[in-house]
């Protein structure tokens, strides 16, 4: 978790006595409690930085400017990094991630500037078909992303930079019984995932000078109510900015200071907290489990994992 003061900077040196934990409404006691501060007391390993370039659902026009601003962050302070940075590449073919990860970032920006601005496979002409294929596309290969970060130690933060991928659904949209199922049980493999990765997502986003740019930037928190069962359900809930807040990561822009959205993901990076709890037994496969987690501090404010589900 990571506590913000009212300029949103990152807050180190609490104390276990300082939070309360609640658990579906009720207390939890916190079994363990770590402290990170990012000078005295670091990680081991260290906490891991992922920019995964969106060029499934940037803009073919944008993909060039990303790339120059990814470079720049990466080039900054004659290139030394303050936290290992790995490189990730969504397009409509899939991932293209690289090797390991390196606190070089001379040598990241030059994989970055290698990088073409290919014609996705999937456009704007294919319609209601193209945005399902996207939605689809992005949202697999996050798990996929997740699933091979859970066999790695440590905490990660995914800076995850594009638009996001489409929410497909409107509120008065309808949905099968059989899709709602099938979405349900894609909410909870995608949360479990994130989860036991120990991966926390951020949103950061160019500015979008097309006709759509803007006008679906704020419908991400139609989707945010809890998602219990599979009635509650709809597309929605799997976008990217819902998944960012359910993670408490951040979402930054549009705008096109890219390099600085990415600086303020990066400053989270190695002042946090970590707690465990015991949970309470669960009476059903995929019990839903809101979490409430609180500072006994005026103008803090605490985000981590909003939820989980739990098993019998």
């Amino acid at each position: 978790m990571v506590v913000t003061d009212a300029a949103g900077a990152p807050v180190a040196g609490l104390e276990p006595w300082d939070f309360s934990l609640l658990d579906n409404d009720k207390p939890r006691k916190i079994l363990t409690f770590r402290s990170f501060d990012g000078t005295t007391v670091k990680p081991e390993p260290p906490v891991e930085v992922i920019l995964l370039i969106d060029m499934a659902n940037l803009s073919f026009p944008q993909v060039a400017f990303v790339r120059q601003q990814v470079e720049e962050f990466l080039r900054k302070n004659g290139g030394h990094l303050k936290q290992p940075v790995s490189l990730i590449v969504l397009t409509s073919a899939g991932i293209r991630v690289q090797p390991r990860p390196s606190m070089d970032g001379n040598a990241v920006a030059s994989v970055v500037q290698k990088l073409k601005g290919n014609i996705s496979t999937i456009n704007p002409a294919m319609g209601g078909e193209g945005l399902l294929e996207r939605y689809q596309l992005s949202v697999r290969q996050l798990a996929t992303i997740a699933e091979n970060q859970a066999r790695k130690p440590g905490r990660k933060l995914l800076i995850w930079i594009g638009p996001g991928w489409p929410m497909l659904n409107r509120p008065t949209d309808r949905y099968s019984e059989r899709d709602q199922r099938r979405t349900f049980e894609n909410i909870v493999e995608l949360s479990t995932r994130l989860r036991e990765a120990r991966m926390v997502l951020y949103s950061v986003q160019p500015a979008d000078a097309s006709t759509e740019g803007g006008r679906y930037d704020l419908l991400y928190q139609e989707f945010l109510d809890p998602v219990s069962s599979p009635k509650q359900t709809q597309p929605g809930n799997l976008g990217l900015k819902v998944l960012v807040t359910q993670t408490g990561g951040v979402i930054l822009g549009p705008d096109n200071d890219l390099a600085g959205q990415i600086d303020r993901c990066v400053a989270e990076a190695s002042v946090f907290y970590t707690i465990s709890f015991n949970p309470a037994r669960a009476e059903h496969p995929d019990e839903y489990h809101q979490l409430k987690l609180a500072v006994d501090k005026r103008g803090f404010t605490v985000r981590t994992n909003r939820s989980y589900y739990n098993e019998p």
